[in-house]
């Protein structure tokens, strides 16, 4: 009996995953590694039908197409645009690059899902907000795919029963010469707070050191203070938030992680802990394990760059609307990136 229900469950999974499926068609520009590491094993997951892919060479546009035998590879972004039969666009090119895609795209009237940062300044993403309502086009989104990750969802929820009081925000890799440490990194960590907790007020900010930074930040009620640094090591990033609520504490790990722990119980003012015997229990709110196969334990999941796209295609086809990174959504996030004052 037991075995039957085991395959009878297996059975049901399996074709639940099948009948997922969307019947559009798109497109994606670019081929670095974060797309090959992070983005094309999600639409090959899903099933997205890729009609192309443009690069930036011919050569490159050879490798493509012995690579992915049913994509025809392109240099010109343009043979993209007019074909009629494409719905939505990814793009995840060079970061100085993609303002000009950008506009494109958004000029053609296709959906648009572009990777961080979508432009350089807050006056540029007004353009790129301005030019969607002209044209018209369903769906633009952003890929910050923290908004996605299913630990930071579960902290929002939980954040909205108590009052959060101040939070503490550790953004910390190795050397980054490759590009632009605030737009390509930082603005993770300042879009999440942004997210999380609402607008934010820049109270202080000091350079510490080449690209690293101490911020306060204030958020209405609640105040916070982050660490952005590429002062420390790759193979050792950490990117950890602590959160203080008039509840508890809750403490997110890398994604991967979160707890709850909440604070012990007062009498008339008096802690109780310091009275009677106190025994501190930490709840688990969300936790991967790698061991374990699946979705769910994959980073592609547990990151949020799953969600970002899947939420990206049920807007395209109409099955669902959970956009959480809309260009209108980013302004908080782009009015901290371009405080002059503060990242100068």
């Amino acid at each position: 009996m037991i075995n039957k229900m085991i395959e009878r469950y297996k059975r049901m999974r399996t074709e639940h995953y099948m009948n997922q499926s969307y019947s559009g068609q798109y497109a994606f520009v670019g081929m670095g590694q974060h797309s090959i590491c992070n983005l094309y094993p999600v639409l090959r997951y899903l099933g997205v039908r890729l009609k192309y892919i443009c690069v930036t060479s011919e050569r490159k546009a050879r490798l493509v197409e012995s690579r992915f035998h049913d994509v025809k590879a392109t240099v010109f972004l343009d043979e993209i645009l007019d074909d009629k039969e494409i719905d939505g666009i990814f793009v995840s090119a060079a970061p100085s690059a993609h303002f000009r895609i950008a506009s494109k795209v958004l000029h053609s009237g296709k959906s648009l899902f572009i990777e961080k940062p979508p432009c350089e300044t807050l006056d540029e993403l007004e353009l790129l907000i301005e030019l969607q309502e002209i044209k018209g086009s369903k769906v633009a989104m952003v890929g910050l795919q923290k908004r996605y990750a299913p630990a930071v969802q579960v902290l929002k929820k939980r954040l909205r029963r108590g009052h959060v009081t101040n939070y503490d925000l550790h953004y910390c890799t190795g050397t980054y010469p490759e590009g632009n440490a605030l737009l390509d990194l930082y603005i993770h960590p300042l879009d999440m707070v942004t997210y999380l907790f609402g607008k934010a007020e820049v109270l202080a900010c000091r350079k510490v050191a080449d690209c690293s930074y101490i911020l306060m930040l204030r958020h209405g009620n609640t105040v916070g203070t982050l660490e952005l640094s590429t002062a420390y090591s790759w193979n050792d990033a950490e990117e950890t938030l602590s959160v203080c609520t008039s509840s508890g504490i809750f403490r997110l790990g890398n994604m991967e992680r979160l707890t709850y722990r909440p604070r012990p119980v007062k009498l008339f003012s008096v802690p109780m802990e310091k009275v009677l015997p106190h025994h501190t229990v930490e709840k688990v709110l969300f936790q991967s394990c790698h061991i374990m196969g699946g979705l769910t334990n994959n980073q592609v999941y547990t990151q949020g760059f799953y969600g970002e796209i899947k939420a990206f295609l049920d807007a395209v086809e109409g099955k669902s609307i959970d956009v959480r990174s809309s260009l209108q959504m980013i302004r908080g996030t782009y009015g901290l990136l371009s405080d002059s004052a503060c990242f100068s």
